[in-house]
């Protein structure tokens, strides 16, 4: 919205020296994470004692899980994504280019999800009951919605040097020159990444502080991404596609880092509040969508390895199961199983917190191994 006035004060040739910083891509985006954070963190406390009032019981804890999960986690409210969502639209809003055809495919995805999660915990909250919207249903509409924003990027999105064949070709790292184009199939993969990394970051939304932090960690390492491969120049040096229009998600990463740290003020153990389906499927799907936009779809296998950790343990416990009557894992997600074992929450979640980082350091070095 800024940049807009910015932009229009340019073409007007009315010249106002402080505006002058709207110019910048890496000031914006360090705005926007102010503003996150501070929308999330002023929210907070009203906003958590409102949901105490609205939900009673708070969210419903699995019975079969961790017997000291029932009991220290019992009536903490849920829905706290509405905070980061909050946040994260607000700083985008304000300080991102709105003329940017990727900056509302992001928010429509990250909107989207939201919304399905909000139905999903309500329906949690208000039956006291783990199981919300059925598993079907929300595929279905996740992958609606996340197959829309694929289509409307190949078609909106600015051109790239590479023509428009680019759009619809899947990138891998290390390999500058290998592009492999999927055509019309390009929406099923573009909808896959986005709708799986919603789920994989739903998945890992289990502990105090369990998704948040790794959350910021990818959006971090996809902001300078997206800089990077949407600045003409940096691209042609590390030799990586340019992506027109890509540098501006940098903001919408900062919303997200900034926002996601005024929810952890929150969120640290013991949570005030939990982020619930309404945070976790939007950010999950945030992640995906720009990672489509960047077309860096794989590397964020690699940054959000974590989070496919935590979905693979699900994977291979279910199916494990059905096949032999047995457990790989003493309880899935991962997580839970080093809690099985003893493992304190604090030590799993600072450990992952580790592994998150040094998995989106070796992504962004795929940046410069061409």
């Amino acid at each position: 919205m800024l940049y807009l006035l910015y932009d229009f004060l340019e073409r007007n040739h009315q010249h106002l020296p402080l505006l002058n910083l709207l110019h910048y891509l890496t000031f914006r985006s360090a705005m926007a994470l102010f503003t996150g954070q501070l929308v999330a963190v002023g929210m907070g406390s009203r906003f958590i004692a409102w949901m105490k009032v609205k939900q009673g019981k708070g969210q419903p804890i699995r019975t079969e899980g961790i017997e000291r999960h029932l009991l220290e986690k019992k009536g903490t409210p849920t829905m706290g994504g509405f905070m980061i969502l909050a946040g994260l639209t607000v700083g985008t809003l304000l300080w991102a280019d709105l003329t940017n055809v990727n900056i509302w495919v992001v928010l429509m995805v990250t909107g989207g999800y939201g919304i399905l999660g909000f139905m999903d915990d309500y329906a949690k909250v208000t039956k006291q009951t783990t199981a919300g919207v059925s598993s079907r249903m929300k595929l279905v509409v996740q992958f609606v919605i996340a197959g829309l924003a694929t289509a409307i990027l190949i078609h909106y999105s600015p051109a790239s040097p590479e023509s428009a064949v680019f759009k619809t070709s899947l990138s891998f790292p290390i390999f500058k020159s290998w592009l492999i184009d999927l055509g019309v199939f390009y929406v099923a993969f573009g909808a896959f990444v986005i709708a799986g990394f919603s789920n994989a970051v739903n998945l890992t939304d289990g502990l105090d502080g369990l998704a948040i932090v790794p959350v910021m960690i990818a959006s971090t390492a996809f902001g300078v991404i997206a800089y990077l491969v949407g600045n003409h120049v940096f691209a042609q040096y590390l030799q990586v596609h340019f992506v027109p229009g890509a540098g501006e998600l940098a903001v919408v990463c900062g919303a997200v880092v900034g926002a996601g740290m005024g929810f952890l003020w929150y969120n640290a153990p013991p949570a005030r509040i939990f982020m619930g389906d309404t945070g976790s499927l939007a950010l999950g799907g945030l992640l995906g969508a720009i990672a489509v936009c960047t077309k860096h779809e794989i590397v964020l296998g690699v940054i959000g390895g974590l989070f496919v950790v935590e979905t693979l343990s699900v994977a291979i416990q279910v199916a494990y199961f059905k096949r032999t009557g047995k457990r790989v894992f003493l309880m899935a997600p991962i997580h839970h199983h080093y809690e099985k074992l003893g493992w304190s929450e604090s030590t799993i979640v600072i450990r992952f917190w580790i592994i998150a980082v040094v998995l989106a350091l070796i992504g962004m070095a795929t940046l410069k191994l061409r």
